[in-house]
Formats: C-alpha cells, sequence, structure tokens
C-alpha cells in the first residue's frame, strides 16, 4: 500500500486531473500557458541534476514556510483543498442542523475545535476520567485490561492490533498484532548513532518527557524518575523490535496461532479477556506480526513495576490528545514532533489544524459534501480510461520479458486483468449515525471519533471481506495498491493541479505526471518485491516459477545496490526497505512512457516551446515531485519511510531508463551517467 509519501504523496498523486486519455493536442496551443517551461533552471545541465533542472526555478521562487516541513505543489493542492472544507464546515456551523446529520457533526466538531477559551479554561481536565482509571491500577491484571481500554479510544499501548484480511486467505478478516508502544518513530531512534538520531533521542529523554511529566503534575525526583523508567521500558520493547526493512517480509510477518499459542507466548496475560474487552468477540486463532516483540512484552509486564507503567501510559494518553487540549500540552506535542523532529518553525493556523484532525476523523462525512459540490459523477470516465490504457501497456511489458517463463507470464496476465481501479469516490459510504459530536470538549469528541473507527474495525471479525470498502477518503491526495484485494485505490483529490484546466495539460505532461507517477506506479505495486508474492486473488501464495523468482531477485537486488549508493546529509538510504517503492517507480515510468508512445502527440513528435514529447513526459513526471524538504523531514524519512527522498525518486529510476539518455543527450561524464549494465530492467 502506497502511503506517507511525505510531500511526494501530494505531489505525485494530486494530478490526476490531466489524466485524460486524448487532449485533441492537435487542436490546442499549449505553448502560451505550459505548466513546465516556467519552472526550467537551465543553469544546470539535466545530465548532471534533472530533478533541479525541471523544477529548480520553482525551488528558488518558493521557500519552504514556516509552518511546513516541505513545500511543494502537493502543498499548494493541499492549501486549495483545506479552503473548500473550510467553507463546507461554516456552511454547517450556520445550519443548526438536525442532531446526527452529516452537517451538524461537521458544524460542531468544528465549532468544538475553534472554541479556544473553553479548551484554554479547561486544561488537562478533558482527560481525568482517564487519568484517574490509571492511577487506580494495582497489578497486571488491571493493566493489561487498561491496555485494552486505551486501545478502544486511541491511545498507543503495548498491545498494537487490529482487524485485517488474511494474507493467506483474502476472504477471511483476522486480528492481528504487531509491535508498537514507543514513542520514537521507530525502533532506530532508541539506538542509531548517527547525529540526527542521537539529537532527537536526547530531546526526548532531557526535554520532552520531563516537560510532559511536569504538566502531568510530577516534579523534581518524581519528574526525573518516571522520565527515565518511561524511557528504558520503551528502550526495551524497541530492542526487541523489527527493522523497518525486515517488516517488508509478508512471510516473516505471518505467523498464524491458535489462542493457547499466544498465551505460550505470553503467559502472563490473560488474551481471551483481554480482546473481549476491546470489543473482539470469539477470538479463537491470531496472527501475529512480530512475536519475540510479544516475548518481550511478557518479559516488560513484570521487568518494570506497575507505578512505571501507570507513568508510561500517563504520558501516552496526554500524547494522543495533546493537539487537542490547552496550550501547554499542545505546544510542548508541536515542539517534539513538529520542530525537533520535522524542523517545523512554526504551527499551522489552528482553523486548518481543526480541518485536518476532522479530515481524518471524519473524512467519508466531509467527502460526500465535497463530491457533491466539486467532483460530478461522469468526470469519473476519464480516468478509468486511463487506467486501462496503463493495463494494456503493462501486459505488453510482461509479454516482452526475457527473464520470465511462460507459465508465470500467463499468471500475471491473470493477475493484472484482475486487478481492480476504485476511482474518485466510494460507490457506498460509511454510516457514521453511531457517532455522537456535539459542542463539548474537543479532545472528547476527538476520543469518540477514535472509538467509533475502533468499534467500526472490531465489527468486521467473523463477517466477510468487504472488497468495495475504500481505505482513504476522496478528498485524500494519496493512492494505494491493496495486495489482498489487488487493487487500486485513486481518490478524486488527486485529479488536482492547481492553476490549470484539464484541457490545459497535453498528453505527454499527463501520461508522464499521472500515469507513470501514480496509476502505474500502484499497478507495478502488484508486482513488487511484495506484492509479486501475493496471486490474482489477494492471497499470499507462490504462483512464480523458482527460476523467474531468481531471476527477479538478481535483478531486485541491483536495485537496492543502486538506492544504497544515494546519500544526503550523510545518512544513507535503504535501498532495501525502499525496494517495493523504487521497483513501482520505474516500472510506472517505463510502462507510462510505452502508453504515452501510442498517443497522436508522440506520434507527431511536434516540439511545444522547444520541448520534445518524450521530453515533456518526463518533465511531466519530474514536475510531479516539485518541492523540496527541510533537513531534519529527510534525515526523518530515510530513517523511517519506506519511499526515498522525492528528488532521488526522480534522478534515480530516471538513469535506469534509455529513452532519458536519448532525449536529454545524456553522455558518459555527465553526473547522471549509469553504464549500460548496470542499468536496472524489472518490468
Amino acid at each position: 500500500m502506497t502511503k506517507k509519501r511525505i510531500f511526494g504523496t501530494l505531489l505525485a498523486t494530486a494530478v490526476c486531473t490531466l489524466a485524460v486519455v486524448s487532449c485533441n493536442n492537435a487542436q490546442k496551443n499549449y505553448a502560451a500557458n505550459d505548466a513546465l517551461i516556467k519552472n526550467i533552471d537551465t543553469t544546470i545541465k539535466p545530465g548532471d541534476d534533472f530533478f533541479n533542472y525541471a523544477n529548480g526555478a520553482w525551488l528558488k521562487k518558493n521557500p519552504i514556510p514556516a509552518a511546513y516541513p516541505s513545500w511543494g505543489i502537493g502543498n499548494v493542492v493541499e492549501e486549495e483543498l483545506r479552503d473548500r472544507l473550510k467553507k463546507l464546515n461554516l456552511e454547517a456551523l450556520k445550519a443548526n442542523a438536525e442532531k446526527g446529520t452529516s452537517s451538524q457533526m461537521i458544524g460542531d466538531f468544528y465549532y468544538s475545535g475553534m472554541d479556544t477559551v473553553a479548551i484554554e479554561k479547561q486544561g488537562i481536565d478533558p482527560l481525568k476520567p482517564e487519568l484517574d482509571k490509571i492511577n487506580s491500577l494495582k497489578n497486571i491484571s488491571d493493566l493489561v485490561d487498561e491496555f485494552a481500554h486505551l486501545q478502544t479510544i486511541g491511545v498507543e499501548t503495548p498491545i498494537a492490533c487490529g482487524i485485517g484480511q488474511d494474507a493467506k486467505n483474502s476472504n477471511k478478516n483476522m486480528l492481528q498484532l504487531f509491535q508498537g508502544g514507543i514513542g520514537l518513530p521507530n525502533r532506530d531512534y532508541y539506538f542509531n548513532a548517527d547525529p540526527h538520531s542521537v539529537a532527537i533521542r536526547t530531546d526526548y529523554q532531557e526535554k520532552h518527557l520531563p516537560i510532559v511529566f511536569n504538566l502531568l503534575g510530577l516534579t523534581g525526583p518524581e519528574a526525573a524518575s518516571a522520565t527515565k523508567k518511561t524511557y528504558e521500558l520503551e528502550r526495551f520493547l524497541a530492542d526487541s523490535s523489527r527493522k523497518l526493512e525486515d517488516l517488508r517480509d509478508p512471510y516473516h510477518n505471518y505467523n498464524k496461532m491458535p489462542l493457547g499459542g499466544l498465551t505460550k507466548l505470553t503467559p502472563a496475560i490473560d488474551w481471551k479477556g483481554t480482546f473481549e474487552k476491546m470489543d473482539y468477540k470469539n477470538v479463537d486463532t491470531v496472527i501475529v506480526g512480530q512475536p519475540e516483540y510479544y516475548r518481550a512484552l511478557n518479559k516488560a509486564l513484570t521487568l518494570f513495576t506497575i507505578d512505571d507503567w501507570k507513568n508510561y501510559l500517563r504520558k501516552n494518553l496526554v500524547s494522543a490528545f495533546a493537539s487537542n487540549l490547552s496550550k501547554p500540552f499542545d505546544q510542548e506535542d508541536f515542539r517534539f514532533y513538529g520542530t525537533i523532529l520535522y524542523g517545523v518553525k512554526e504551527q499551522l493556523p489552528r482553523w486548518k489544524r481543526v480541518i485536518d484532525n476532522e479530515n481524518g476523523l471524519m473524512g467519508e462525512v466531509l467527502g460526500q459534501l465535497f463530491v457533491k459540490e466539486y467532483f460530478p459523477e461522469k468526470t469519473k470516465k476519464r480516468y478509468v480510461d486511463l487506467v486501462e490504457a496503463m493495463r494494456a501497456s503493462f501486459k505488453e511489458h510482461i509479454g516482452k520479458l526475457d527473464w520470465m517463463s511462460e507459465q508465470t507470464k500467463q499468471k500475471a496476465y491473470d493477475k493484472l486483468a484482475k486487478v481492480m481501479p476504485k476511482v474518485g469516490y466510494p460507490d457506498h459510504w460509511k454510516d457514521f449515525s453511531t457517532l455522537t459530536i456535539d459542542r463539548g470538549p474537543f479532545a472528547l469528541n476527538v476520543m469518540r471519533a477514535n472509538n467509533f473507527w475502533h468499534r467500526f474495525d472490531a465489527n468486521k471479525l467473523g463477517k466477510p471481506v468487504d472488497r468495495t470498502e475504500w481505505g482513504i477518503t476522496p478528498q485524500t491526495y494519496n493512492a494505494y495498491y491493496n495486495p489482498s484485494n489487488n487493487e487500486i485505490v485513486l481518490p478524486a483529490a488527486q485529479f488536482m493541479i492547481p492553476g490549470f484546466k484539464d484541457e490545459d495539460i497535453d498528453d505527454a505532461v499527463v501520461y508522464g505526471y499521472a500515469a507513470a507517477s501514480t496509476i502505474g506506479h500502484e499497478m507495478t505495486h502488484g508486482f513488487d518485491d511484495q506484492g509479486r508474492q501475493y496471486d490474482a486473488k489477494g492471497n499470499l501464495k507462490a504462483w512464480w516459477q523458482p527460476q523467474d523468482s531468481v531471476k527477479f531477485a538478481k535483478r531486485a537486488q541491483m536495485l537496492v545496490g543502486q538506492f544504497n549508493g544515494y546519500s544526503i546529509y550523510g545518512q544513507h538510504v535503504n535501498g532495501k526497505a525502499t525496494l517495493g517503492e523504487n521497483i513501482a517507480d520505474l516500472g510506472g515510468i517505463v510502462i507510462g512512457l510505452d502508453a504515452f508512445k501510442k498517443t497522436d502527440q508522440y506520434k507527431e513528435g511536434k516540439p511545444i516551446n522547444g520541448l520534445t514529447p518524450v521530453q515533456r513526459f518526463f518533465l511531466g513526471y519530474s514536475l510531479g515531485w516539485l518541492g523540496q524538504e527541510r533537513k531534519e523531514a529527510l534525515l526523518s524519512q530515510i530513517l523511517t519511510n519506506e519511499h526515498a527522498p522525492g528528488f532521488m525518486r526522480v534522478n534515480g529510476p530516471f538513469t535506469d531508463v534509455p529513452e532519458f539518455y536519448e532525449a536529454f543527450h545524456i553522455k558518459k561524464g555527465d553526473k547522471m551517467w549509469l553504464d549500460p549494465e548496470k542499468r536496472v530492467k524489472i518490468w
């Protein structure tokens, strides 16, 4: 699933409004209003740094605003969407709508989030009932019960679980357990010796945790002890947590066991009772992603005292709702998780933060209003057509592979044919009638919304998988491939591009900017190092001939080595962790390019503003990654994210594509030159 692209998510997927299979290029003068030419930095050679050649002029004129970790086209799209959603919120606020309606929930949520007078007066009071529950814990049984309760309201605990499709039986929903329980972004921050990691964990121990405990009423030695023990507890859990790259092996992270097996793994926990308290009824079998983590948790329950655990849970409770509380909590949460981790200098205006929060919790409520006003149903066909153009190109690529056997090709054709595209918005909307939103404390509205989603998730257990469900909202600028459903999901918001109408963009840009970097990218995820292990029905099942798997792995390893060689600020990209995204990027480019070659614009070969159709294709793809990130954000991304930085996702895969060299006359000696035998070719 392609998620969390930092600003890259916004850039690569926010532009599919352009996704029109034919734009009648011959009848349109694109030169006067060109989306590409004004961004080019002619002082940079294309063969030295294509990303900055394509985008440098824009980057120089658009520094990162203080409230953002990055800034690019996606942020401009995001601003436009926020303005639209604000309009919907203000209208709902004035509507005085009937209780339980979409307008009432939207209006009241916005009201409670914007009522800063009440929020400051309340302080931590909205959390007092939850703090009282934590304070009353007396033993391990009480503690585990509290883990179960906090899980239902959206608070991090050492038990991380949820309902998902069984990877080996995609028609069945299963309860699944994962590693979790830590306060830093991932386990490496507790152990890495690089300056960025050291600075983060030093601040976490010496500033952030002490401030949080001070806000909770602890001072002096009590706060110091709570800080020390909480960090030790998290570090203990992190020590038995898997690295980012190790979480990419679907077989290694699939450990199905009966409830009795889980009890043997963690005898200190009564799992039947715990799951019942989490609303997971009649559980007899679970899938455990990382068993060693749960062995460590079992040991931690007795290694650390009940008081240690209480402080840990108090900290987690406050962290979960800090941004919904009064300024001291909100500002410290932003200082650490915004400024220290990502280099953001100031917070967004409050109305934007409230809308972002609302969008995350009640996205489909907003989505129904958003689609009605901004995305009519008739628009869908444009994007469906482009999906089919990319599917046809991908099939041709499979047919031409010289390293894959005919037996595997036939199954690959079948899987490709069964990739289900979801375009624009869902056919059926989720029912929010059981969610209560009022004009009371903001934190309690968020807590109830968290509980709504927990119950929604728990209600899937024991029921057939709903393959029509969407995992993101129509107004989300992101896209994903779900291997268990063998589907690509392309929301309406990703079809936006600021400043241009559909008819203002020529096919070359469309196929680079939308088809290659989004649609082709997501299709290729079905055939990357992870996705290829799932069959046409979405089951984790070996369907490749063994010799084909060996050949694929050899080619994929070349891409691992290529990206391992890239670094920024002294931090190397993790080629193994980013492999799936890098395969999808490269696949999307070559498949999209061949799809573009079937258009009239390519066949006519007429330049626009001196740029050939193929040059415009590569520039269009690069435009999708237009943006820049702060140093802190880049370093955090490399440590925690399965996507390489955006500029590397342009320069990296382009060096593997022969047509790129031809289009821009790249020669040996240029910085981006890669000898032909070192160029990666997979799909």
